[in-house]
């Protein structure tokens, strides 16, 4: 199914249950982040050593897919409600991103954008008298 095709899934589901009249851009936004707050509750005690461990099992994964699906489908009503197509607003985020981090400066660094053209650690000084 294309990102089309499952915001109109997402939208006729809320209309079969006259949900419609809740799905305010403000209402939407907050039941993601709802949302979100339950697929990272998923693994928020779990050590980063012991997440493929907790993958592995079938019930975890489930839960997983579920939390990832309901994240999901907020994005595609959000998006739907919003007027926002969401393909193109990744494409264009995407090469953003492609300007804001370079290969040459971002490969390999977890630093911001902001800070990639920096050569020194932050928070250090040099030079000066």
């Amino acid at each position: 199914m294309t990102v089309k095709e499952l915001q109109e899934l997402v939208k006729q589901f809320a209309a079969d249950r006259d949900w419609e009249q809740f799905h305010t851009p403000r209402n939407l936004i907050l039941a993601l982040c709802g949302e979100a707050g339950e697929l990272a509750e998923l693994l928020q005690w779990t050590s980063d050593a012991d997440v493929e461990a907790w993958l592995a099992e079938p019930s975890n994964r489930q839960k997983l897919r579920h939390e990832l699906a309901d994240v999901f489908s907020y994005l595609l009503r959000i998006s739907d409600v919003c007027g926002v197509d969401l393909e193109e607003a990744l494409v264009e985020k995407i090469e953003l991103n492609q300007s804001r981090y370079p290969i040459s400066l971002a490969k390999g660094s977890a630093r911001k954008y902001t800070e990639l053209a920096d050569p020194e650690p932050h928070g250090q000084i040099t030079g000066g008298n």
